[in-house]
């Protein structure tokens, strides 16, 4: 069986480049306390790949040189990382607006009880997966059990202010189940506001819709299910040239555990590190970068690396970390 990565390659995708950086992207860690059907890196809890405090520090000093609006923060659940704090605190001293990409569950873990209340005094932005708004979709992909802690920890992060403050935004994330591009986001956004508030009392401020990508774990189950040909088919008739515009490579760079750069989480998944001059062989070997070589370098307009999943980006309403391209 052809590996995702083999099958992703050897692509027509139309060449792309970087405009000014705005997005941190950071990936703290492989480790995570659920293993999700549709995750993108093949967390669990069972990965020991962590980012150590030297790369924290790097990012630090990035931080300090260039002009980062946002730092996201993506794991494996992020928090679980050691130095998850101090990489917060430190981009909010220095201004920066901190994302959380963050299940839910590990809220309610031991020893994570208090991880909600730093989020309020940093001001966290917290961007939470919520699969669906119905208890039998949820567990499909994420297991029995995790939709009622779920709910449990979004109750306790309304009693805190969060989705009712202004100043504590939380939003919301779904990923289709299955092989399907997500629905309008607005439509569903009204739909998880008004479920949500019906049957537990739940406020939030957006809904962001993510198509799901064709690689590592869900890319495995397509092709072990017979499905990845017409899933690639569905994403290619629905590209929309429109969204190459707004494609979040664009303005983001993805650092993985171990401090190598990419042009997003995904080309960090299939190795397709980011390149600092203009090529066309997208197959060949590069050096990785790592982002203490970036500190004081200009990304503006470098090529992106592209393959057969930015299709997934670029499908229908276009599809990045903020949810929707177009509304």
């Amino acid at each position: 069986m052809l590996e995702t990565r083999e099958l992703l390659l050897n692509s027509d995708f139309p060449a792309i480049e970087r405009d000014r950086l705005k997005t941190l992207q950071v990936n703290m860690g492989y480790r995570c306390n659920l293993s999700c059907t549709h995750c993108h890196v093949n967390a669990g809890p069972t990965r020991a790949e962590m980012m150590d405090q030297t790369t924290v520090n790097t990012l630090i000093r990035f931080m300090d040189k260039q002009s980062v609006q946002t730092l996201d923060l993506t794991g494996g659940a992020p928090e679980m990382n050691p130095h998850f704090r101090v990489l917060v605190s430190e981009a909010r001293d220095r201004g920066v607006e901190v994302v959380d990409r963050c299940n839910l569950v590990i809220l309610q873990e031991p020893g994570y009880e208090n991880m909600a209340d730093f989020f309020v005094s940093q001001g966290v932005i917290v961007v939470a997966s919520l699969p669906c708004y119905l208890e039998e979709n949820v567990s499909k992909q994420r297991g029995k059990g995790v939709y009622e802690v779920s709910i449990g920890a979004l109750k306790k992060l309304n009693s805190l202010g969060y989705g009712v403050n202004p100043e504590l935004t939380l939003n919301l994330v779904y990923n289709p189940v299955g092989p399907y591009l997500p629905p309008p986001q607005e439509v569903l956004q009204a739909d998880y506001k008004r479920e949500l508030r019906k049957r537990h009392g739940i406020e939030f401020n957006e809904l962001y819709t993510i198509t799901n990508m064709p690689i590592s774990r869900f890319g495995s189950v397509l092709i072990s299910k017979g499905q990845y040909n017409d899933y690639m088919e569905l994403l290619r008739n629905n590209y929309s040239v429109c969204n190459l515009q707004t494609v979040m490579c664009r303005s983001l760079i993805s650092v993985d555990w171990q401090g190598y750069v990419y042009d997003c989480d995904f080309n960090q998944m299939l190795n397709l590190p980011l390149r600092l001059v203009s090529d066309n062989e997208i197959c060949s070997d590069r050096r990785k970068i790592h982002i203490d070589e970036l500190i004081e370098c200009d990304l503006q307009s470098n090529a992106i690396s592209v393959a057969e999943h930015c299709y997934a980006c670029t499908a229908g309403q276009g599809s990045s970390c903020g949810g929707a391209l177009e509304n």
